[in-house]
This record gives C-alpha cells, structure tokens and sequence, in this order.
C-alpha cells in the first residue's frame, strides 16, 4: 500500500444529510499523487458534464497531500476543487495558516461534498465521518464572526481530537457572489474563482474540520533529517529574510520600476504614487508583526494594525501585494491604509480581492464612459467601498458586477475594456512587459491565473528575458509542470526557489515511497495536465478561451510597451506542441 495517504474519501450528500467512507485504491495515488492530482480526479469522475456550477450536483472537494501535516515547510496546506462559478470551467484554489493541519487530522484524503442543504447548515468532519448542524444562527454573519461562532458552538466535543479549525463564507458566498471565497484563520483564503458561491448554493456556511490522525509516511526518519537540514541551509537565506522583512509588499517597487503594475485599470504600467501604497508605506503607516503559517519560517503574512487616522486600530493579516495592486493600482488609490480597508471589507464579506479591485476599476471605467449612472471616480475609497458591499449583497449595480466580469461587459456594453481570461481577472504583471505572463494567463485551466507556474519569477530575474517569445513555452512549462506537482503534495508557491526537481522527488520518495526520478515526476504532471484539459473541454472549452483580451493587446500609455497576438499565436502554438496536444490544444485521450 502506498505510504503518506490515509486510503479514505469522505463522501458528504448536504440533502440527504449522509455520509459514506470510500476506500482510496492505489492506483490513483500512484498515477496522480494527491492534492491537485486526486482532486482533479475526483471531480472529472464525480461531476456530470454540463451541470450548474451553482447547483446542487457540482461537487465540492477539500483535499489535502503527502506532506500535509509532515515536518517538511510550506506544507500547511489545503486545496479546493469544483466547477467554477466564475469560469464555467475547472478550478482549484488553495489556502493556508494553521487549519489545513486540521483538515488532515480529520483522517480523509479528501472530502467531497455534494448536493445542497435545506437549509443554513454547519458540517462538522472527524475521523468518524460528518455531522449536521443547524447554522441558522450564522446565516448573514461576516466571515470573522462566523468563525469564531463554528468554534464555539461545535468544537471541542471530544477531547481526543487534538486538532481543529474552520472554513466559513461570509454574506458574499450565500449571496452567490461569483468571485466569493472561503476564509479561515481570519486572513486566510482559498480565494479566487468563486469557490465560497459553491459552497454558499449548498447552503453550507462553515465546515470544521477536527481529528487527530497522522499519515504513515514511507521514511519518517528520513523527513526529519531532510527537514533538519532544509532549516539549516536556508532558514537565514536572502529569500527568506526578504520575505521575512517586507513580505510580498515588497513587489510593488519591483513592479513599478518594471513598468509592469497595471494602472488605471490596465491603460498604464507604473503608478506616480506607487511609493504611498509600497512596503516602506505599509510598515511605516501601520504597526506590522511577521506572520507565518505552520511549517513556514518565511513568515511572508503583514499582522498589521493602522496606527492612526479613521481607521486607527483595523488589525489585518496585509494587504498582500496582489490587493495593493487591485485597488492601489487599478483604482488609484494612494494610501495604504485605505487599501488595508478595503482588503478588510473583502476579507469580512468573503470575496476576493483581486477580482473585486478589477471589478471597481471597471465600474469607474463605465462611469466615466456614460455607461453607467453612477458616482464613483478614481482614488474614491467611500464609493469603492459602498460598491464592495453592493456586490456583496447584490444591490443595485452590485447585482451586476456580481455575476462576475463578463457579464458586467456585456450588460454594459463594454466587452473591448474588460480584461479576464475564461472570466477570471489577472494578478498584478502586464504582460505587454512580462510576456511569458500573457501565455500564462491564456493557457491557465482556471483563467488569468498568475499562480500556476508564477512565471513571473524567471522574467524578473533574467532567466529569461521578459520581451522574448521564442523559449518561452519551454521554460514556462518547466515551471508549471514543477508546481504541478507543488500542489500535489501541497507546498506554499514560495518554496519554489528551494524545491527543484530534485528536492521533490526526494521528498515524494520520502512520504510516498513512489519513484522520484524526473520521468516518473513528468508522467505525473503531463497525466493531471491532460485529466484538467479533458474536463474543460468537456464543459465547453476551446483553443479560443486561451486568449487574451483585446484591451491587453492595445499599448500601454507612456511606455508603448505591447504584445501582440502573432506573438501570442506563436508561445500558444509551441505551448500545445510541448504539452502534446494537437493544433486545437486537445490532449491524448485519457489512458
């Protein structure tokens, strides 16, 4: 029997109010690890092609992966995977802190939860099974609350289960919000393409998670001595203290001297005002600790509370940098303690940052185009923050925006402005400068997803230069392929300057005790590449969702920097070739 997994899948059906244990055979480990690789599986075999991915048959799986409550670092993680409300399309999300431990402890490999409750209801997963719980009593409490609420009402029952944390939506998630996340630990979020509006159709407000099972790992001697060294060799690193001293805020500077930092909604690449909203800004306007999750020394989180002003006082883990980016550079505003509020109100109402930054800069576009009656400019935190709660409630033009950006354009009349990818808005690099960026946002499975090869990393760094094209699908698919398997076992994206090939392979070894070579590491990335491919091209996908927009082919003002679609035509074409796909970018069938 393969090592580092428990062989269980919790099967929970929210109409029924029942459960099943379903043993985990070794095959599917063996072909597509765990996390990503048997989540993915999961969902392509237990989800109907065609369903609504707001209806009660889109399943909703939580996952977890070898290393999972291992000493090896960055392994603090868990993993969401359902149909996209936001896409129409496979996603997965992933999320941090302390709970992930938790998930594990319940003792499944993952929990997949199907149809949709009668009612406001509270999941509790043990190594027994699941319970019930009427949530009612939690229906319309923002997320922080509602949190501490699943604790205190169900934790804690058996004082054998060691370990426990919740997940939970915020009004955004039972209101559908597309975009609608699931927070835990507070600031923690499995955070783009509407998983927390899958879980809001399945009236499910929180789930806790609590156990205090452990995976038999093949070497467990061998993980402690690896995870000894690994402390020793890169606990003072200069990544490590970087991250340690400014956290991702720190890319700010980086962007913006890049030209790169999509402004005013994504007509400019450096904001004039980029040094307000920076790392210096942050830790000089607020009081700022470190934070880590478990089995992390990086400690990239900000705590951070505002020293003064109307806001003196909010505590929050950040803003991270992807959030100063929406709203500090998208929408213009230049005071990092107005976008650590706005990220507040995100983080309470349960909708993602990044999405919801998009979406305001959009609006302020509309305005000032005479598409829309409404008062809201660049720079103004209040109409901004009214509009993120119109969202979050469905009010108004909020009704609108919450059907996510696509449906904004077209409602709108403004499909040639909204830049998105499959119907996900991008992270904060314009790939008019970072063109390896543009083929990573078209051929991502979940959309205009900057996280599923960071690819970022190497352009900044000169592994390869940002301008080019040619080698670029090649390098590109090294880096996803690598953190393919990342989110297999599951790791943080920040350990990816550490884990090579190598380093995974070891560490696959060591908890699994399947080969590490790299042609067996490759068999596993191409097998969940083409099992994803398979499952979008079932819902509809083709080579024509593996775009960019149009608003992303038109220059950037100031610096003319561009890309254009003959260059994008031609890292597409290589990309499919590479992967082993044919022309139209269809896989192999599926062995």
């Amino acid at each position: 029997m393969i090592k580092g997994f428990y062989h269980r899948i919790l099967i929970v059906d929210l109409h029924k109010r029942s459960f099943q244990i379903s043993p985990l055979s070794d095959d599917i480990p063996a072909r597509y690890l765990g996390g990503k690789g048997l989540g993915s599986y999961l969902l392509y075999h237990h989800n109907m092609p065609g369903i609504d991915p707001l209806g009660p048959s889109n399943c909703l799986i939580f996952a977890t992966g070898p290393a999972t409550g291992s000493l090896l670092w960055g392994s603090s993680r868990y993993g969401v995977f359902t149909k996209s409300p936001q896409t129409g399309f496979y996603t997965e999300s992933y999320s941090g802190g302390k709970v992930p431990e938790a998930v594990d402890a319940a003792g499944f490999d993952a929990v997949i939860i199907t149809g949709a409750a009668d009612s406001p209801t509270v999941l509790t997963v043990n190594p027994d099974g699941a319970l019930f719980h009427d949530g009612a009593a939690l229906w319309g409490m923002e997320t922080y609350a509602a949190e501490d609420a699943v604790h205190r009402l169900f934790a804690g029952k058996n004082p054998d289960y060691k370990r426990s944390g919740a997940v939970v939506i915020g009004p955004a998630g039972e209101h559908l919000v597309r975009f609608a996340v699931i927070e835990n630990d507070y600031w923690r979020s499995a955070g783009r393409t509407g998983v927390g509006a899958v879980m809001g159709s399945k009236k499910l407000k929180g789930i806790l998670f609590e156990g205090n099972r452990k995976r038999e790992l093949f070497d467990a001697a061998a993980v402690r001595e690896y995870a000894k060294k690994f402390t020793e060799t890169n606990r003072d690193s200069n990544t490590t203290k970087a991250y340690k001293s400014m956290g991702t805020s720190q890319m700010v500077k980086v962007m913006n001297q890049a030209n790169a930092f999509p402004t005013r909604y994504w007509t400019e690449g450096k904001y004039d005002r980029w040094e307000a909203i920076g790392a210096d800004a942050l830790h000089e306007k607020l009081s700022v600790m470190p934070r880590a999750c478990l089995k992390c020394f990086m400690a990239c989180g900000r705590l951070a509370t505002v020293k003064e002003g109307r806001h003196q006082g909010l505590k929050i883990e950040g803003p991270e940098y992807e959030t100063i980016y929406a709203f500090g550079g998208l929408c213009l505003i230049d005071k990092i303690e107005e976008i650590a509020y706005l990220n507040d109100l995100c983080d309470r109402l349960g909708m993602d940052t990044i999405s919801a930054g998009n979406l305001c800069a959009f609006s302020i576009e509309a305005a000032k185009r005479g598409k829309i009656n409404y008062a809201i400019d660049y720079g103004d935190v209040d109409a901004i923050a009214g509009l993120l709660k119109m969202m979050a409630a469905r009010q108004g033009i909020g009704a609108v925006l919450a059907e996510g950006i696509r449906f904004a354009a077209d409602q709108w009349d403004m499909a040639d402005m909204a830049v998105h990818v499959k119907g996900l808005e991008p992270a904060g690099y314009d790939p008019r400068v970072l063109k390896g960026m543009g083929l990573g946002y078209a051929v991502s499975d979940r959309g205009a997803c900057h996280l599923r090869a960071t690819f970022y990393k190497p352009e900044l760094s000169g592994m390869i230069a940002a301008d080019a094209v040619e080698g670029k699908a090649k390098l590109f698919l090294d880096f996803e392929d690598r953190l393919t398997l990342f989110d297999t076992m599951i790791f943080c994206r920040f350990f990816r300057d550490f884990y090579t090939w190598d380093e995974l392979g070891q560490m696959i070894r060591m908890t699994t005790g399947l080969p590490g070579d790299r042609e067996n590491l490759q068999r596993q990335a191409d097998a969940i590449a083409n099992l994803v491919r398979h499952f979008n091209i079932r819902e509809g996908l083709t080579m024509k969702d593996d775009q960019l927009p149009k608003h992303l082919y038109r220059q950037l003002e100031k610096t003319a920097h561009q890309i254009t679609e003959k260059e994008m035509a031609f890292m597409i074409g290589d990309y499919y070739r590479l992967r082993g796909w044919d022309e139209n970018g269809v896989p192999p069938p599926l062995k």
